[in-house]
């Protein structure tokens, strides 16, 4: 009685690399979350989670050996080729400056005010009521205040919560309030809509502004239009009726 037939050595090392892959990819333990959410970034991360060199030398490695063991040598060191191409790609984007999250429109904020302010009316606990509001946000103030509701959920107090959050300046008065106060939300209510107010008023006199502008710059064109047709259909005939009346005279 024979055994099975022999696995080939290509598959097996395909999943010895991607076993490694996941090894290397697992997820943090709760103490190092603890750390990076306590520790102030020195300036806003990407979106997304950065591409490390490890993971694309395993990934390119388990790539190859899996399309070596399906389709033959030269097929596994394109994939190979093709994943590390995209892996170095990635891990460019992720490093450049224009990667860092950029501040978020006014609109945006003052919707997301609005949000965190019905929540705490609602009854919600601060913390899940500034991750909903932040969920929208996709900029620096949305991943500052997801990182504060995180200190929040980890059982922090509320004034180291909030601390890093009083450095954007679009977070200040709302975080000082917010440190002050670490037990109700019912006045931190009425904080959120003030801000939102705040903003949706100084957009409405930022429109009004344009408006004007707008309103004193289009009187340009219609002076150069009308200007010179008033010059000869009004002023020119005066003129010369008047110089040939003097020179008749003279």
């Amino acid at each position: 009685m024979t055994g099975g037939p022999p696995v080939p050595s290509g598959q097996v090392v395909a999943l010895a690399l991607l076993a490694a892959a996941l090894l290397v990819g697992g997820t943090r333990h709760g103490r190092l979350r603890l750390r990076a959410l306590q520790t102030p970034p020195a300036q806003p991360a990407p979106e997304g989670p950065p591409v490390r060199p490890t993971w694309v030398a395993v990934g390119a490695a388990a790539a190859g050996a899996l399309g070596w063991a399906a389709a033959g040598a030269t097929a596994g060191l394109l994939l190979a080729a093709a994943t590390a191409g995209a892996g170095v790609l990635a891990t460019r984007r992720g490093g450049r400056p224009g990667g860092a999250l950029a501040p978020e429109p006014d609109t945006d904020l003052a919707a997301g005010w609005e949000l965190l302010a019905v929540c705490l009316e609602a009854g919600l606990p601060v913390a899940l009521a500034v991750t909903a509001a932040a969920e929208p946000l996709r900029g620096v103030v949305g991943a500052r205040l997801r990182r504060t509701a995180g200190l929040l959920e980890l059982g922090a107090d509320a004034s180291a919560a909030w601390l890093a959050a009083e450095q954007l300046p679009a977070l200040a008065t709302f975080a000082r309030a917010a440190g002050r106060s670490a037990g109700t939300g019912s006045a931190l209510a009425q904080v959120a809509r003030a801000e939102a107010e705040r903003i949706r008023a100084g957009l409405l006199d930022t429109a009004q502004a344009k408006a004007q502008r707008a309103a004193v710059l289009i009187t340009a064109p219609l002076g150069v239009c009308f200007l010179p047709a008033f010059m000869v259909l009004g002023i020119a005939p005066v003129v010369v009726g008047l110089a040939g009346e003097v020179l008749a005279n003279w």
